[in-house]
């Protein structure tokens, strides 16, 4: 992760001997000078304001803010969903997937059925759907429940469901907006451990959006502080602590106290503005 001052965008930090171009070329999303708003004249609101960020190609970054911050508007942006009132957003990939806080299942089709209809759309001939299917529901852990309806599933179970039909878009990229946000404590550790198995076996790019900073830190390469009123960059952390990581580890607790502070002290100029 790279955050680049509009006016020094071509001289993006990379490693000695790489000039700003080639670590740019590296980026599988660039994002420069991106401002958002809605509305028009005394009702606008400005969401986003001067965002500019580089993702790498294989990184899990994580969104962080309060609430109202533009973390899902930046998502939608990146996803193609919506267009920036100035700045770019650049996606150097072949799709991106999306998954939400809601599982949002098809109730009419079965866990398999849900799976299917995304390769279905991703342009799988018929015949390899179903084996390909069920392969992605056992990676999630739900081969033995590929006939069961999403009324039938725990909110976990059905998460998990939505992972698989997200994997079944072959994204390079994968959006997901507070997907464990609804989950309790328990679940939600267990579903950070099989995103990361997922990641590290695929080499996907994740770009994660959450308000809890712990699992920022646990899950994230790197954790983009997002301030609010407009939207902007407050500060990139890179996370260093060895993976695997537990949430409630002294090493994640102690720089999620940093970030925390940080977060606050953003919340409260917010307040002031």
């Amino acid at each position: 992760m790279k955050q680049r001052s509009d006016e020094n965008a071509l001289l993006a930090s990379g490693p000695v001997g790489t000039t700003g171009l080639e670590a740019e070329a590296r980026a599988v999303v660039s994002i420069a000078g991106v401002t958002k708003s809605f509305g028009s004249g005394n009702q606008r609101v400005v969401a986003l304001e001067g965002v500019t960020l580089d993702v790498d190609r294989g990184e899990f970054v994580c969104l962080l803010g309060a609430s109202g911050c533009g973390k899902s508007t930046l998502l939608n942006l990146v996803a193609g969903l919506d267009q920036p009132t100035s700045g770019t957003v650049e996606v150097r990939a072949n799709h991106t997937g999306l998954m939400f806080q809601e599982a949002a299942l098809f109730p009419w089709l079965t866990v398999r059925g849900n799976v299917e209809i995304a390769l279905k759309l991703a342009g799988m001939p018929r015949n390899e759907r179903r084996p390909r299917a069920q392969e992605l529901l056992e990676m999630v852990h739900l081969g033995d429940f590929a006939k069961r309806r999403p009324h039938e599933l725990s909110g976990g179970m059905r998460q998990r469901a939505a992972l698989a039909r997200a994997l079944a878009q072959d994204a390079d990229v994968l959006l997901m907006d507070e997907p464990f946000g609804a989950l309790d404590a328990m679940t939600r550790d267990l579903l950070h451990d099989e995103l990361e198995a997922l990641w590290t076996s695929t080499g996907k790019t994740v770009i994660f959006v959450t308000h809890n900073v712990r699992e920022a830190v646990r899950l994230g390469d790197c954790v983009v502080l997002l301030a609010s009123r407009p939207g902007r960059v407050a500060a990139v952390y890179n996370v260093t602590i060895p993976r695997p990581r537990r949430i409630d580890s002294p090493e994640v607790a102690t720089l999620a106290a940093t970030i925390t502070d940080q977060l606050r002290s953003e919340v409260s100029r917010g307040h002031r503005g």
